[in-house]
């Protein structure tokens, strides 16, 4: 078996799935989840979780898939995604790309407009766990629809 196929051991998979159940529980948009899940696998070129994400976007919680595919260009999308979904989006790419820079206060104090305490603290969790996934997936090389476990 290559290195790159080895199954990911079942602690670390149910550690990620309670830490992502837990970040989304206090999230009360599945789309919203869905939104940032997606661009944080758009940015860390994880084929694997933008398959399962864009499906569960789109099937299981109606999302458009306009919205889906003006994603990557939210910015310049008009205003196809709420001044939430901005703010979330903004967050996203910054956790994101932390290797870039910190998190900008600008960034940050938007989506805390936004976002209660709480609320930002899931979102942060959210964005974290999915960063997780989209570093296993990718470097284990897990195709879409591939068996990750």
């Amino acid at each position: 078996m290559s290195v790159r196929t080895r199954r990911l051991d079942p602690r670390v998979r149910a550690a990620l799935q309670a830490a992502g159940a837990a970040a989304k529980a206090g999230l009360a948009d599945p789309v919203l989840a869905e939104l940032v899940m997606i661009r944080a696998s758009q940015i860390n070129a994880c084929a694997f979780c933008l398959d399962m994400h864009v499906d569960v976007a789109v099937d299981k919680n109606g999302e458009s898939a306009k919205r889906i595919a003006l994603l990557d260009a939210w910015r310049e999308a008009g205003d196809l995604y709420s001044a939430r979904e901005r703010a979330a989006l903004a967050l996203t790419e910054a956790v994101t790309l932390l290797t870039d820079s910190f998190v900008p206060d600008d960034v940050y104090e938007a989506a805390a407009k936004e976002f209660n305490e709480v609320e930002l603290a899931h979102l942060i969790g959210v964005i974290t766990v999915i960063n997780s996934w989209n570093r296993l997936m990718v470097s284990r090389r897990i195709e879409p629809g591939g068996p990750a476990w």
